[in-house]
């Protein structure tokens, strides 16, 4: 769209907003009645002269905001531009409405009291209605500051949200592509003939996953598909100690969810669960998810060595935790539980997540 002129925009400068216009307009109508019931002078007459100096005060309201020197207030230009105009214009209505017979319009005393309450009539109502235009504007403009400052606080909390995830997924992805990159390295030391097939399967897997790893947008069905290749890719390196299952959720491509987040959870039941426990144990993976915008509960639980208890939650938990609050604010929680004989239950609640 193209620009308005500059003649354009200075004219605007001088002419009120169409709110002012129509106040104006429908306070000379009633007043202009009042004044034709109590005066019985015709009524087109009244208001010509009270719509003539209505209109007058207005122009003078508005055009003082763009003429007023730099060291006047706005409000003490306004004001004094309407004192001023209010006696000026009621003498043009006088002039025009007598034209060859105002001196001795003037040298009638009732005619005289009624253009002098002409006046002041002007003077206060223009006052008046000065003031509560300027409250008004002043109003608005302060809904303006409040709504221009909360854009910017959003966008200022966006950038520190965008920020911190990204901070948080470089701590989270190095860890666990090490942690796999080790296993892979015991397994060729060992001579193990798994070896090639673990690397095989990790080499699938970063070719699925690497995509992903900055995905803003990822959802927990993606997130799934990754648990399913990390946990297939760990059945070979251990497949007599390791059994697993990732359930199909209702909903899942639609929610959205941190990537890596869970991906987390199962490496740490698998790094501190079922590897050290001798006989190994058994990964499952689910999740319950209500409408937009309900509750949702994403969960992992392994049957390994269980929870020590002096444990306390490593870097890849307290990441897992503040990049959920992140994304779906403090309410949203990472929670821990022990389950009988052995083993851990990590959860995962939060509210909301559709994209």
């Amino acid at each position: 769209m193209m620009p308005a002129p500059v003649t354009v925009r200075r004219a605007q400068a001088f002419l009120p907003t169409a709110r002012q216009a129509l106040v104006v307009t429908v306070f000379t109508l009633l007043l202009s009645w009042l004044l034709h019931l109590l005066s019985g002078t015709p009524y087109l007459g009244v208001f010509g002269r009270i719509g003539f100096i209505g209109a007058a005060l207005l122009l003078a309201y508005s055009a003082a905001g763009a003429l007023r020197p730099r060291w006047l207030s706005l409000a003490a230009a306004r004001l004094g531009a309407v004192v001023l105009m209010a006696p000026v214009a009621a003498l043009v209505t006088a002039l025009a409405t007598q034209r060859g017979q105002f001196l001795a319009y003037l040298a009638q005393t009732q005619t005289l009291v009624g253009h002098f309450l002409m006046v002041v009539l002007a003077v206060v109502f223009g006052v008046l209605f000065s003031l509560l235009a300027m409250r008004s504007e002043r109003r608005e403009r302060e809904r303006a500051d409040r709504l221009q400052a909360e854009l910017q606080k959003n966008t200022l909390e966006r950038e520190l949200l965008d920020a911190r995830l990204r901070l948080l997924q470089a701590q989270i992805e190095p860890h666990f592509l090490f942690n796999t990159l080790a296993n892979v390295e015991a397994l060729v030391a060992s001579g193990s003939p798994n070896a090639g097939p673990v690397l095989r399967h990790l080499i699938a897997y970063l070719r699925a996953a690497m995509p992903r790893l900055n995905d803003e947008a990822a959802t927990l069905e993606q997130e799934l598909q990754l648990v399913r290749a990390y946990l297939e890719l760990m059945r070979v390196r251990m497949p007599d100690r390791l059994q697993f299952e990732v359930a199909h959720v209702a909903q899942a491509a639609g929610l959205r969810f941190p990537p890596m987040a869970l991906l987390t959870l199962v490496e740490n039941a698998v790094r501190h669960g079922i590897d050290p426990a001798m006989a190994g144990g058994r990964i499952a993976v689910g999740a319950t998810v209500e409408g937009a915008g309900g509750k949702s509960c994403v969960w992992v639980s392994d049957t390994g060595v269980g929870m020590a208890e002096t444990a306390q939650p490593g870097t890849g938990l307290n990441n897992v935790r503040s990049r959920l609050q992140a994304v779906y604010g403090a309410s949203a929680r990472l929670e821990l539980h022990a389950l009988d004989p052995h083993g851990v239950r990590a959860e995962l609640h939060f509210s909301g997540g559709q994209p």
